[in-house]
């Protein structure tokens, strides 16, 4: 803390210097635009700065606040213009008098001959970059109005998603997921497939975040931002899904909106099935002689789900609003599967076969109780917020199998049984504040306090006779305490046309893992800092260069955690340690972005340097069972470049492209296995969509990974197709959607493991081609004249 205060009285002491200093060869210019009746701030208006010839000398767009700020070279003459399209513009006289230009609020009045001719506010560059984040906004292309969030998340740049829901940036898993800049019950357990695609405004890619952000993420973090009510009075939405394999959604949303208070609500039901297909073969050597083992197995999955969102924003006064809202969010998932062995060695027939049969029950209810309160002042971006987040779940989930061999005898094995029932409680508390120093110089600096617990049950019985009896010892509860109490201090400003801002976070953590029998016991307490330092140049309006550091921590998942597993494999299982410990990472990266118009091109060079990560370990037990864990080895070193490209050569046409190639090396050893390895990936992906006559629009989409390999395995190539096509009707209030998701069943992974006396080989098709007939409807599409922009909210 000694250290954190020293820090701020310096970058203090440096701010207030600087903001003595005159230049005078440039000017700043700052202040807010709102609409003149509302009085409600605009976002995204167009400010730009002219000189005496009428030549662009600098511009800008507004933020959610409505605030802007520019600098330009002074000159005898400029003018400054403000417009939005369906505004009438505004133009003023700006004089070099003084260095600091406040010009106060601008009103916009709204011109009733534009707001007839025009069907939208104007669209937003569809790639953007900022100090510290990339911003891809959804928009109206057709594979992102249906579906759940991953499917969203699928398209875009840098980020992919595997069949079990998880989420990797850059091919790297390490990546920590947020909604509206919190976590939320949507990112807990895989759960983001129930977050509709149609309630997402646009996603934010942050590869190198800045202190302000949370360490935890070595690849970054993406943050889902949710569309917010912009609609004055009573609005809303109804999307309704029917797919095959089943998958119906229904999906109401309402909406109210008025000067002092905005009210949003969203609903849903889903009944999905999931069908899925897993083919292993294995070769064991023993003593000489080679054991094969051929398996095949089915899943027959299905998912009822409810999900129920609502709050509010409540507008005191022009400077204080208070933002509370609760999430809810129940599933009852009923899944059936079989698993056939053949069993025969080496170069003789068929010596037995099994098969085992499981059903399973589960039941997931999650909350979360959202309050934030926010207060702005006079001066633009000073801004002091606090918020509070309380979720708490629990699970419970019921497995029944039953084996028996069907040759060459019949013969009934005991029924097997296990129970896994999970609580979770978790509070958070933070506190934010920006202290604009001048109007180019903020000092930000916040404090941050979460508290986690979390209790797990796991029991696993055979039958004996009529009773039951407990499996291999398998009777056990954990539990996880967690506390995180954190720090930062960030410092932004500009020299010259040079942009920068470095931070101190501090993270002090505490954890206590134990079960109930006592053969473990595992308390970590810890204290790191991580600094960060973000730079960028503007050569033109149209060409920014980015570069910045960051250090990063992956703490272990609870999954990774957990000792106690499902059985419904008895030939292979995947155990937790309790003894992992978390990784560091030191990460620097270079972007660039340029526009010319109809081409936007966005590389970027990234280095990684990770110590004590954490990679899965198989092995084979005394029983013949092959166990997969987690452990730590040495490290990893990683780097790579990443192409992203949006061309749209005309009106009705868009190609986007993204290529990301990168290296990679790992070191450490781990019982008698080296994890010395180093490769080569490749990924890739390209979509096509296109606006035909009568308001119809296709995409289609290609994703492309390349074979990758560590120590022990290694992946074949993925491919997958997804197509789109939609038709809008009913004066734009109808939306009429068909999507296939993982056309022709191309996305199966391949994947090879070779150990000392073993050899397996897995083919999955985790789910199968799924097609989707979506009927979006709008309510009160065209807004009142008096309102057309509105306040976003406090969360972002």
């Amino acid at each position: 803390m000694k250290r954190l205060i020293l820090l701020l009285t310096l970058l203090f002491s440096y701010s207030i210097s600087k903001a003595q200093q005159t230049n005078t060869a440039s000017i700043t210019v700052h202040g807010t635009v709102q609409e003149q009746s509302t009085k409600d701030p605009i976002m995204y208006a167009t400010v730009r700065i002219k000189d005496a010839t009428a030549k662009l000398v600098a511009a800008t767009i507004t933020d959610e606040k409505g605030a802007f700020k520019l600098e330009f070279i002074s000159t005898d003459s400029a003018t400054i213009e403000f417009s939005l399209i369906g505004y009438k513009a505004v133009v003023k006289t700006l004089s070099k008098s003084n260095l600091s230009v406040n010009l106060g609020t601008i009103n916009l009045l709204p011109d009733a001959t534009l707001l007839k001719e025009v069907a939208i506010n104007g669209e937003q560059p569809s790639i953007s970059l900022k100090l510290d984040k990339k911003i891809f906004q959804v928009g109206k292309d057709v594979l992102s109005q249906t579906g759940s969030s991953l499917d969203v998340l699928n398209g875009v740049p840098s980020v992919s998603v595997n069949p079990a829901g998880g989420v990797s940036l850059r091919g790297n898993s390490n990546v920590l997921v947020l909604i509206d800049g919190r976590r939320s019950g949507f990112t807990q357990g895989n759960a983001l497939d129930q977050l509709p695609a149609d309630q997402i405004e646009r996603v934010e890619v942050i590869t190198n975040p800045s202190s302000r952000y949370d360490a935890a993420g070595s690849a970054g973090i993406i943050n889902i931002v949710l569309k917010k009510n912009k609609k004055s009075g009573l609005n809303g939405q109804l999307s309704l899904v029917a797919g095959i394999p089943n998958e119906t959604k229904i999906t109401p949303s309402l909406n109210y909106k008025s000067a002092k208070i905005n009210l949003f609500s969203t609903f849903g039901v889903r009944y999905s099935d999931y069908d899925g297909l897993y083919i292993s073969d294995q070769a064991t050597n023993d003593a000489g002689t080679t054991n094969l083992l051929h398996k095949r197995q089915d899943e027959d999955r299905h998912d009822d789900a409810k999900m129920l969102y609502f709050g509010g924003d409540f507008i005191l006064n022009n400077h204080n609003t208070i933002t509370a809202a609760f999430l809810n969010k129940t599933t009852n998932d009923h899944d059936k599967t079989s698993l056939l062995y053949d069993y025969a060695k080496q170069g003789q027939t068929l010596d037995s076969t099994l098969l085992r049969k499981g059903e399973s029950w589960e039941k997931r209810n999650y909350n979360q109780l959202e309050f934030n309160y926010t207060k702005t002042f006079d001066k633009p971006n000073k801004k002091y917020t606090i918020d509070m987040q309380y979720d708490f779940w629990n699970s419970d989930k019921d497995w029944n199998l039953s084996t028996q061999k069907t040759f060459p005898t019949a013969t009934a094995f005991p029924g097997v049984r296990t129970s896994s029932i999970g609580s979770s409680k978790d509070f958070m508390l933070q506190t934010d504040y920006v202290q604009p120093l001048d109007s180019i110089t903020n000092l930000e600096f916040g404090v941050k306090a979460e508290k986690r617990s979390v209790t797990s049950d796991f029991k696993a019985e055979r039958q004996n006779n009529t009773a039951w009896e407990i499996l291999d010892g398998i009777n056990n509860q954990l539990i996880y305490d967690e506390l995180i109490g954190s720090a930062y201090v960030q410092f932004n400003s500009k020299w010259n046309k040079i942009g920068y801002q470095f931070g101190l976070r501090t993270e002090l953590t505490k954890i206590g893992l134990e079960d109930k029998a006592g053969t473990f016991n595992s308390d970590k307490n810890y204290t790191r800092f991580f600094p960060t330092l973000n730079l960028s140049y503007p050569f033109s309006t149209n060409a920014t260069l980015q570069a910045s550091y960051s250090k990063r921590i992956n703490r272990p998942s609870l999954f990774a955690l957990y000792p106690f597993n499902e059985l419904t494999d008895f030939n292979a299982q995947y155990v937790g340690n309790p003894n992992l410990n978390p990784s560091y990472a030191d990460v620097v990266e270079l972007g660039f972005l340029k526009n010319w118009g109809k081409l936007t091109f966005n590389p970027s060079l990234y280095y990684q340097n990770n110590k004590d990560i954490t990679q899965d370990y198989t092995y084979g037990n005394a029983s013949g069972v092959f166990i997969t864990t987690p452990i730590n080895i040495d490290g990893e070193t990683r780097g790579g470049l990443e192409l992203s490209a949006l061309y749209n050569p005309y009106k009705f046409l868009q190609f986007s492209m993204e290529v990301n190639a990168y290296y990679f090396k790992q070191k450490g050893f781990y019982s008698n296995q080296d994890f010395y390895y180093s490769g080569n990936i490749l990924t890739s992906r390209i979509s096509t969509q296109i606006k035909l006559p009568k308001k119809l629009s296709l995409q289609g989409r290609y994703n492309f990974t390349g074979a990758q390999s560590n120590a022990q395995s290694r992946t074949a190539s993925i491919h997958n197709i997804d197509f789109g096509a939609a038709k809008t009707f009913l004066k734009d209030k109808a939306t009429l959607i068909f999507d296939v998701t993982n056309l022709f069943n191309l996305r199966k992974f391949e994947t090879t493991t070779t150990g000392s006396n073993y050899l397996l080989s897995q083919v999955n098709s985790p789910n199968a081609a799924r097609y989707r007939l979506t009927f979006v409807y709008k309510l009160n599409l065209k807004e009142n004249q008096g309102a057309r922009q509105a306040k976003a909210g406090n969360r972002n």
